[in-house]
Formats: C-alpha cells, sequence, structure tokens
C-alpha cells in the first residue's frame, strides 16, 4: 500500500484516484500518522454489504423438514395441573 503526504494527495489527486482503482487502497499522512485510506469503489462495495433485519434474517432460512414441524405441531397441548392460590 503506498502512502502519499495529505499535501501530496492533494496536488496529484486524479493520480492518487487512479493508482486506488488500479493499484489498490492507498494511504494519506498528515504529520507521519496514518490520517485516510483511498479505496477504489470496487473495494469499498467489497467492504460494504448490505444489511438485513432481523425478521428477514429468520425468515431467509431454510424450511425446517417435515419430519421436525410435526413433531413440533404433534406434541401434546397439556397446560399443566391446576394449582390453587
Amino acid at each position: 500500500m503506498l502512502s502519499w503526504q495529505l499535501q501530496d494527495a492533494k496536488n496529484r489527486f486524479s493520480e492518487l484516484v487512479k493508482r486506488a482503482r488500479d493499484d489498490g487502497p492507498q494511504t494519506v499522512t498528515v504529520h507521519g500518522q496514518r490520517a485516510a485510506v483511498v479505496l477504489s469503489a470496487a473495494d469499498y462495495d467489497a467492504l460494504v454489504k448490505p444489511r438485513m433485519s432481523f425478521t428477514d434474517f429468520l425468515l431467509s432460512d431454510t424450511p425446517w423438514p417435515d419430519d421436525v414441524v410435526d413433531a413440533i405441531n404433534d406434541r401434546p397441548r397439556d397446560t399443566g395441573r391446576d394449582i390453587a392460590f
């Protein structure tokens, strides 16, 4: 990963973007410390994945086999014994 000083990155921004697209992420430094990383759009898209809601996650799972569904539906409906309070 090539490192660019901020002033060089500003002066040669189009080259910075071209290198990010062609050669991979480019680091920009301020006073010798990493301050930013310039990524190509393709690299960014690979990092950011759409998030699905918890409901969509549960509904997207493969359905249970029929024998499991039958076992759940065939369970006794007994609510237990009566307790006097």
